[in-house]
């Protein structure tokens, strides 16, 4: 049966002297890599923390944010990583709604800590920085050397072994229940298509909090391949670190490819050991990908496409296939073909597969697909219903089983990689005195790929500016998910027969021109 750690221990196998993690100065081989975690599992243990519990974390990128990943599936317990954009009503809920007993914090999020700590069911709070351990918080090394190293606790297969929370279509975050199996299966479907490999040396760049992030986490653990952390992206600092560091490969959102290749340092940049970057969460618009073919000329690009709930991927694309010239030119817009274990299908309305070149909304199924929705089992049964996942996303495939993501079925804006539910905006918006009514949408913007865009109609005799209004979300919710844009008008929002916002009609001068309606 599947297991998180069974990672772990291949990497121990193939490569247990070898570099595992660098991160700050600190360097650490495979060997001493699981031998961490089990005592950090032991600590864990030590503190009274049981198999099936939660633990939290909400920190920046780091060697220890790997070792807690491994520590929680070593020791049973369920990880639940925190985006660290949120802000302290979102954290609280996160943290409340999956019943996390433990959190581990770096000093990046300390002044946060008041603001949610006392409104949830934590129990144990883990340092994990690099500063002193604050007074009445345990430290993550102090756990690693008070052990003592535990046996595996034996999760697997359909054990739930961690939540990642995504926004759902109603405003409301839902924890995607992710198994062990389901971890795995991805990590093999990847392994069948990637290059990774004992030599390979990965930059954890994209936050880990992410499940694109994670994906590569457990990508690079499989092959036994060296971590290299850093805190936040910074395209001038990622550009000197893969000199510096002889990286060879990662993940990117996007927008953060967008920043590089538009650096003026990457034109002088030694980027001849990077070989493979990985890239998906928001679609690539075609010319950055054009530009980043260019400004990586020995780099395999390979985009990824799936959602949280398959753990995440479903379709990669082939580097082949990214080509500027010759007989394959003219699909830098698709999205990749379907992984080895992942069956991809377009369906119809009634879970019938469409022919090849209509549209219809991208679903799938296999042993990477979630078991379900932390405590939400109607909208996991509508998700999963007919044992299909559906993804809500609206594409094609052709007839070299190329998919093509055309439009998206939800409601959901894709803002540099992360996912922003107009719900949630139009909620927070609503919550202001003087709005009558509005409407979110996502339009397209050259530095986030779309932009979280508002329309907002004014009470009679109330007055409202536009930076007051985007100054309000603020302070609901978290920044990446407030409008960029806004936009006052006096006449009402266009209705549907039913009653509806038609958000369509809303969107549509924005977008006049532009092939795909996801940018």
């Amino acid at each position: 049966m599947p297991q998180v750690t069974q990672m772990l221990r291949r990497a121990v196998q193939l490569n247990g002297r070898g570099l595992a993690t660098e991160c700050a100065g600190r360097k650490r081989t495979w060997a001493e890599v699981r031998d961490r975690c089990a005592r950090l599992a032991g600590g864990l243990a030590g503190l009274g923390f049981q198999p099936g519990d939660r633990i939290a974390i909400l920190a920046l990128n780091s060697d220890r944010y790997l070792e807690y990943y491994f520590a929680c599936a070593w020791g049973g317990f369920l990880f639940v990583p925190i985006n660290t954009r949120l802000a302290p009503p979102e954290i609280a809920h996160w943290l409340t709604d999956s019943g996390a007993t433990g959190l581990f914090i770096d000093e990046a999020f300390l002044p946060a800590l008041p603001a949610f700590r006392d409104k949830t069911g934590l129990r144990h709070i883990i340092f994990c920085g690099d500063a002193a351990t604050p007074d009445g918080m345990q430290g993550h090394d102090a756990l690693v050397q008070a052990g003592p190293a535990i046996d595996d606790a034996g999760a697997r297969g359909d054990t739930v072994a961690g939540l990642f929370y995504t926004g759902g279509t109603t405003g409301r975050s839902k924890g995607v229940m992710l198994s062990h199996g389901n971890l795995l299966a991805n990590a093999v479907n990847g392994m069948t298509m990637l290059s990774f490999n004992t030599n390979s040396v990965i930059l954890h760049a994209a936050p880990m909090f992410h499940i694109a992030d994670a994906t590569v986490t457990l990508f690079g653990t499989i092959a036994g391949a060296t971590h290299v952390f850093m805190a936040r992206f910074d395209p001038a600092a990622y550009l000197a670190m893969v000199p510096r560091h002889r990286i060879t490969g990662g993940l990117c959102v996007p927008t953060m490819i967008n920043m590089l290749v538009n650096h003026p340092d990457v034109a002088t940049t030694d980027l001849s050991s990077f070989r493979e970057m990985v890239f998906g969460a928001s679609p690539m618009p075609e010319a950055v990908l054009r530009r980043a073919l260019q400004a990586f000329p020995n780099t395999r690009f390979t985009q990824a496409y799936g959602q949280t709930e398959a753990a995440p991927v479903m379709t990669l694309m082939p580097p082949e296939m990214l080509a500027l010239e010759g007989p394959k030119v003219g699909r830098l817009r698709a999205a990749g073909i379907a992984t080895p274990a992942c069956d991809v299908q377009i369906l119809d309305a009634e879970d019938r597969e469409v022919p090849r070149g209509t549209v219809g909304e991208i679903c799938g199924r296999g042993p990477n697909i979630m078991l379900g929705y932390w405590n939400q089992p109607e909208l996991s049964a509508h998700t999963l219903r007919n044992g299909w996942l559906h993804t809500g996303d609206g594409g094609w495939m052709d007839e070299d089983g190329l998919v093509y993501v055309v439009d998206r079925v939800k409601d959901m804006i894709i803002s540099g990689g992360e996912n922003v539910y107009s719900a949630e905006v139009e909620e927070a918006l609503y919550a202001h005195p003087a709005v009558a009514e509005c409407a979110v949408i996502g339009v397209p913007d050259a530095t986030w790929g779309e932009r979280v865009h508002a329309i907002v109609r004014l009470k009679a005799g109330m007055a409202a500016t536009e930076q007051a209004l985007m100054d309000h979300c603020r302070t609901l919710i978290a920044g990446f998910k407030c409008p960029r844009s806004l936009a006052l008008r006096e006449e009402p929002l266009p209705l549907s027969g039913a009653g509806k916002i038609l958000k369509s009609e809303l969107r549509a001068p924005f977008w006049v021109g532009v092939t795909r309606q996801v940018n």
